[in-house]
């Protein structure tokens, strides 16, 4: 699915989302302006928990806020009963502020500073997911200060153990986080993890309660997940063993892909679900492991085909016997993805019905770089200053990763249901 679910347009050939024309919310708010669907936000949040809670009840849904903290978007998520992931103590701020119950939030981040993990501790967070032994230590230090005295001592933070199963999922190199060669985790082909695991057990201030991991982005097939999780699951065995401790929490991460033109393939909660969960109990019947809760990650999924990206085209340039480059009052700093990891889009008029496409144009956006593409090649009806172009699965990693390079404001960003746009 590219566009969200309510997309229609009218006689005239306007295109409308939520029942809301898009010229009427270009005219109210300008453009560049993001526009969310809330049915779409609704339904995806549906389908995901069902597909999990249908087939294994003790799954939960934690939402990878990383993709897009919009405070409405959340409280969605949060209705549907999805916790969320956080990764910064700005985005647990914003989590905070939009009324996220902070025990269903959990941290994450390859290196976490000193401040925001004593944040995450004096607000209450349900699950600190720990990365490397400096970050053990410090996460002691602070919960001995916070907990060794008073009506608090005794009190112990739930962590989990992030680890890198040595997996590679063949996704763009920049979102493939479960390789050998990461950034993120404990290897578990050395002794690192194993040493985690014993800086927790003898911790007198920290709670091993789970195991996580997270592949990579953009996951349309899901043959490597069985390896890893059986990985992931041998691992707990081992802990059990060695050091005593059951592991209640198992998570593989999220990464579910969505389409971002009509030639790509989006991800399927379901046969995702069936991966996972089918997985997990086979490893854990394997190992004698009772069954623990999977918590499950999704985040682009969630919201990428929910929102679209609407422009407003400022010149057409014809480079006779080169190219035509249409230029729109947004770009780079609204959508880094296509200049950081070679992302597609496709596009549409917006304003009007067109005529048969015919001419083949780059999109180009309105910033000071060469680089500054949207679309490098799409055909598209003849365009004119003045049109709408409307650019579908824009509600994920576009806006938390957007700049005001140029020195140019973010852009607005509404949801739309039945009509109303807020």
């Amino acid at each position: 699915m590219l566009w969200p679910d309510t997309t229609s347009r009218t006689d005239s050939g306007i295109l409308t989302i939520g029942g809301c024309a898009l010229t009427d919310l270009a005219a109210t708010f300008g453009t560049p302006l993001y526009i969310f669907d809330e049915a779409t936000l609704v339904h995806r949040a549906e389908h995901v928990t069902a597909a999990f809670s249908g087939r294994y009840p003790n799954s939960h849904v934690a939402y990878g806020g990383k993709a897009y903290l919009g405070p409405a978007v959340i409280r969605i998520f949060a209705r549907a009963g999805i916790g969320l992931d956080v990764v910064s103590g700005g985005e647990l701020w914003a989590a905070l502020k939009a009324g996220i119950n902070p025990a269903t939030i959990v941290m994450h981040g390859n290196n976490k500073p000193a401040a925001e993990l004593r944040m995450a501790l004096e607000q209450g967070v349900g699950l600190i997911v720990v990365d490397n032994a400096e970050e053990i230590a410090s996460l002691e230090a602070i919960a001995a200060d916070l907990y060794g005295q008073g009506p608090l001592i005794g009190t112990k933070v739930p962590v989990a153990i992030r680890l890198n199963p040595g997996v590679d999922v063949h996704t763009h190199a920049k979102i493939s986080t479960g390789i050998v060669d990461s950034k993120f985790g404990f290897p578990l082909w050395d002794p690192s993890a194993q040493v985690a695991v014993g800086m927790i057990a003898a911790s007198n201030h920290l709670s091993l309660q789970g195991l996580h991991m997270h592949l990579g982005s953009q996951l349309d097939e899901y043959n490597s997940l069985p390896e890893a999780i059986e990985h992931q699951v041998a691992f707990a065995a081992w802990i059990r063993d060695t050091h005593h401790i059951d592991i209640t929490t198992y998570s593989p991460g999220g990464g579910l892909a969505i389409a971002y033109t009509e030639a790509e393939t989006e991800g399927d909660p379901d046969e995702w679900a069936e991966v996972i969960i089918s997985a997990y109990t086979s490893a854990w019947s394997k190992h004698n492991l009772a069954p623990g809760t999977i918590v499950v990650e999704p985040g682009r999924w969630l919201v990428g085909p929910a929102a679209v990206a609407l422009y407003t085209v400022g010149s057409v340039k014809r480079i006779e016997g080169v190219r035509t480059y249409v230029a729109v009052d947004g770009g780079m700093a609204d959508n880094i993805r296509p200049g950081m990891y070679d992302a597609r889009y496709t596009a549409t008029i917006a304003s009007r019905h067109g005529s048969e496409p015919t001419e083949e144009v780059r999109i180009a956006g309105r910033f000071c770089e060469s680089g500054d593409v949207l679309i490098q090649e799409i055909t598209l009806p003849a365009m004119v200053p003045g049109d709408l172009l409307a650019i579908p699965a824009a509600g994920a990693y576009q806006l938390p990763m957007g700049s005001n390079y140029n020195a140019m404001p973010r852009p607005a960003v509404v949801m739309v249901h039945d009509g109303q746009a807020t």
